[in-house]
Order: C-alpha cells, then structure tokens, then sequence
C-alpha cells in the first residue's frame, strides 16, 4: 500500500510504501488493557503519616469503669474546647484512619513484552483509518489520505510561525481551533489543584529526532510531538480511545518498517 507524501508546504512529493506493521488489525480490547496498564506506570505510591490522628494528649479513665461512660480515651482539660472528647482512635471525631492505605499496596501493573508490542502495531496501524479519527471528534473534513505522511523537512522547523503555517498548508488548523473553546476555567477543586483547565488532544507528530520540532509547539491547543523511537500508546490513543490524528515524517515511517514482532512475522509467511 502506497501513500502520498506531503511537503512542509501542502504540495505533493511523492509517494511512499508503507510497512508491514500498517496491515495489523485493530485490537480495541489490546488497546485498552494495555492503556491501563501503561497509566498504571506513573502512579505515586501512597501512604499516611503514621500519628496521623493519634498527636493528641488523650488517656482512657483508670480504673476503666464506674465513671457511667464509654472507655474511650478522652482528651485532657485546659481549655481549647475539646477537653473531655474522645481522642486518639479510629472511631472518634478527627481521630486517625482505621486502615489508611500503605506503600505496600503494588500499584503498578506488569505487562507483557509481546502484547505491548502488538498493541502499539495495533495503535499505528489504526492511525490509517479515517472512520476512526473522525469518530474521536477530529475535524479532517479537507484532508485528503490517512495516515499523513510529510517530508523531514519538518523536523528543521524550530519557531511556531513556521509550524502554523505548515498547519494551515495542510488544513491541520481547523483540528486545533476545534480546542479553544474548551479554555473556560472551572472552578471548585479542579481550581484548588491546579487543573484550571481540560483542553483534550489535537495532532500528534512522529518525527525522527524531535529536538527542534518540541520547541515550536508550545503554543498550539493539544499538540504533541514525540520522537518514533519513543512512542507509546499513551500517546496514540489517549483516554484508550483510537485514535489520535497522526502527522507522520518520511523518516519515521522508515524506522517504522524496522519493527519486529512475532504477528508480523506470521504475516509474512501468511503473504
């Protein structure tokens, strides 16, 4: 399968053929197992101050009875307001956790090498059907073939003037501003934690060296680039939901075809 390759300025240049990790099949179930896998990987672990609650000068009646109340220890007089509460125990007000959550708990999920493997195949392959960018909610109503597939001249663009005009060469603008509605700040705890805003996911650049390109996208909604020797599922299928509009260069489809994984290579004996 051959498809058409795009200068940095929106004209054809060419085509070119693409590689075998482009025929695996969708696997939605693969995707998402290995989505939530993957997320699993930057989780910090939790764990509770151990006096958490229990800071207090609180001592239970002695002898414990024939004082007509409960023999929870009590907190000492003196003012303060809460001499003679109960203190120290899990059952009181502010009192401490009965069984809080420990850096024991294993939060991170093992996955296999192979499934990752054919889940990223899976991930990239999709990134040529049409029917599912658009069911994501990308606008791609002016664009003409999938996956699109640019020249390396891309990866010398360095300021952001440059990378709105390749944008608009190659109607990729009307994605972007798709997301400048969703710039309304929320309020409550969003706010408080520092998640003032939910902007979502727009285009995402596979280059091969991506040094230049990472600092000219700074300003544009929802745009990612990623270097293809790093590339993940986390970044094409975000919220493990296929798939992420996909701008290719010419070179990372080359390193693309140096993929190996066992499903490809019983698709060649298949062929």
């Amino acid at each position: 399968m051959t498809i058409q390759v795009f200068s940095i300025n929106g004209s054809k240049q060419g085509e070119i053929e693409l590689p075998l990790v482009f025929s695996t099949p969708l696997r939605v179930d693969l995707l998402h197992r290995t989505y939530i896998h993957l997320e699993s990987h930057k989780f910090q672990t939790q764990g509770r101050y151990p006096l958490a609650g229990m800071n207090v000068v609180a001592e239970s009646n002695s002898p414990p009875t024939g004082h007509h109340q409960s023999r929870v220890a009590r907190m000492h007089g003196g003012g303060g307001g809460r001499q003679g509460q109960g203190g120290g125990v899990a059952m009181v007000r502010g009192g401490r956790q009965a069984h809080p959550p420990t850096t024991e708990k294993v939060t991170y999920k093992m996955l296999n090498k192979k499934e990752n493997k054919l889940a990223l195949c899976s991930a990239i392959a999709a990134t040529a059907s049409e029917s599912l960018v658009k069911s994501r909610g990308h606008k791609i109503d002016k664009l003409e073939s999938f996956p699109i597939v640019v020249s390396d001249e891309i990866e010398s663009i360095s300021k952001s003037k440059e990378l709105a005009k390749f944008f608009e060469a190659l109607n990729l603008t009307q994605d972007i501003d798709r997301l400048k509605n969703r710039l309304k700040r929320r309020s409550g705890k969003p706010q408080l934690r520092g998640r003032k805003s939910k902007i979502g996911k727009s285009i995402l650049l596979v280059v091969k060296d991506s040094k230049n390109l990472s600092k000219a996208t700074g300003t544009f909604l929802g745009v990612d680039v990623k270097a293809v020797n790093s590339l993940s599922v986390l970044d094409l299928v975000p919220g493990a939901q296929p798939i992420r509009l996909t701008v290719f260069s010419k070179g990372a489809i080359e390193e693309l075809a140096k993929i190996k994984s066992p499903h490809l290579e019983l698709m060649v004996i298949k062929r």
